[in-house]
């Protein structure tokens, strides 16, 4: 039976850790992807023919193992929990990084922002359309005015978000990953 680490990864007291970037990518690691919002409603008195230009959708999903593979490690999972994710979200804010935002976690891309941010709890649920996140996971819209990304998310080059930044390490556990396994399709059917 294969055997594989998986860490809880959080943010320290230090301002050096936290998300640095969200990234707009074409398979998002929480295996989560958007949705876009690109018609604007009709409104009374007059038409709207712009586009909203908004996607919206799991930016952190609460307890998912990721898995992971690097030459110092090897092969393991990382997770965040509900605790984690609110500090994590905290510090983004605080920190004002609502318009740090790359694709494929390379190019920094201009004229995108967060406009929505929520964490999933008693009174904030899953939107509708929407696959149901666990409690602490995170949930944002970005509105995207720059034209050629609106024209790699229209066109389904990317597909979902993904953070980038500095964590650290709670605790290490050995589980097996026929459990990981399980545990990731039980969520994705949330």
């Amino acid at each position: 039976m294969e055997k594989f680490p998986l860490i809880d990864m959080t943010i320290d007291d230090h301002e050096e850790t936290g998300v640095e970037f969200i990234a707009f990518v074409d398979t998002p690691a929480i295996e989560r992807e958007w949705m876009a919002f690109n018609a604007m409603p009709k409104m009374e008195f007059k038409v709207a023919s712009e586009e909203k230009r908004i996607v919206s959708g799991a930016i952190m999903v609460a307890n998912l193992p990721i898995y992971r593979r690097d030459e110092e490690m090897g092969e393991y999972y990382v997770k965040f929990s509900p605790d984690a994710i609110e500090k994590i979200v905290q510090r983004f804010f605080k920190n004002r990084m609502t318009t740090n935002v790359n694709l494929m976690h390379e190019t920094p891309v201009s004229d995108v922002y967060m406009i929505e941010s929520f964490i999933i709890d008693e009174r904030k649920k899953t939107p509708e359309g929407f696959s149901a996140l666990p409690k602490g996971s995170w949930f944002g819209s970005f509105k995207v005015e720059n034209d050629e990304m609106w024209a790699k998310v229209k066109s389904g080059e990317v597909r979902g978000f993904s953070i980038e930044g500095i964590f650290t390490d709670e605790a290490q556990k050995e589980l097996d990953k026929k459990l990981i396994d399980e545990v990731i399709r039980v969520l994705s059917e949330k």
